[in-house]
Formats: C-alpha cells, sequence, structure tokens
C-alpha cells in the first residue's frame, strides 16, 4: 500500500483513469492493452469487487492487498482474451430473440443499474 496520510477511501475517490487504478495498485500494465480495454478492465474490477464483497478486509491494508488482486485478475483477463469473447457490458451479450435469432436488446430500466 503507498505510504500515505490519506485513507484508501479518500485515495480511490481521486483515482479516474483506468491507468490511475493500475499505478496506484502497482499493477504492471501494457499500455496498449489498457488503450483498447480500459471501461472493460474497470467494469470486470468492479464486478469482481461486488461478488466478493463479503471476503473484504476492513482494514485499508488488508482492503489494498483485496483491491489489488481483483483489478489484477481484470486486467489479465483481458490480456488473455478479448471484449467481445469476455462480454463484459450487456451489449455484448447476445439472448435468444422470440422471432428467431438473437438480440443485444436492453430493457431501460437495466441500463441505469
Amino acid at each position: 500500500m503507498p505510504t500515505t496520510t490519506v485513507s484508501l477511501d479518500e485515495a480511490l475517490e481521486e483515482l479516474v483513469s483506468a491507468e490511475d487504478f493500475l499505478d496506484y495498485f502497482a499493477v504492471p500494465y501494457e499500455i496498449a492493452v489498457v488503450q483498447v480495454n480500459r471501461l472493460h478492465i474497470l467494469q470486470r474490477f468492479h464486478d469482481y469487487l461486488r461478488r466478493h464483497a463479503g471476503d473484504m478486509p476492513p482494514d485499508d491494508a488488508g482492503r489494498y492487498v483485496f483491491h489489488q488482486k481483483w483489478l489484477r485478475q481484470a486486467y489479465e483477463d483481458f490480456t488473455h482474451s478479448d471484449a467481445l469473447t469476455e462480454k463484459v457490458f450487456a451489449v455484448f451479450r447476445n439472448v435468444p430473440s422470440p422471432e428467431g435469432g438473437t438480440t443485444t436488446f436492453i430493457p431501460l430500466d437495466k441500463v441505469f443499474r
């Protein structure tokens, strides 16, 4: 964990880009991977944190390691795959259409969740 006088929550509020997160959590990265997948990496990171929230330690040092682990995993997901394969966002998920075939229709109530 970086040695600063701010809490992890305060530090997280200042991070705005994928590169900011990767740098703060000391996750090595290739800029080309991030440039193509930045939103996908951050969304996957968010999904991992939400999925494993019950395992998050209460202290800042433990939470830092926890965040670092899941950010590293989110980044690595896109070093070995791509956005279309990973289907992080709903627009990449095809569902059967009643008329036959598939659709990527997303109901408005699910857009703002």
